[in-house]
């Protein structure tokens, strides 16, 4: 995560069922669905004033934080979460059992 990020709070806006971090005004955000002990990220986005600036990983990152924190386990549909966590497979820890897609990819 850029130097930057380090410092914003994630948001969980339950809400919206969405983490969210906000950068001077614009939204990074990531779509969730969450059962008892389970977080599914569904769709990660930036605003366009955001893209390419590294807010869309800082806010993936702050929510697997979140995620092991809290002790959920991970589904991970998003496309960005899934080849994040394929890039740092240190995340794996994280991922529900149930979940197959690393194995066939």
């Amino acid at each position: 995560m850029k130097p930057e990020y380090t410092e914003i709070k994630l948001f969980k806006n339950e809400k919206d069922h969405q983490f969210e971090i906000t950068v001077n005004g614009y939204k990074a955000l990531i779509v969730y669905k969450e059962q008892p002990g389970i977080i599914s990220l569904i769709h990660t986005e930036a605003a366009p004033e955001l893209e390419g600036k590294g807010a869309a990983t800082a806010v993936i990152e702050k929510t697997l934080d979140y995620i092991e924190a809290n002790k959920y386990t991970l589904i991970p549909l998003c496309p960005l979460v899934f080849a994040y966590i394929k890039r740092h497979p240190e995340w794996k820890r994280i991922v529900d059992k149930s979940f197959k897609g690393f194995e066939q990819s």
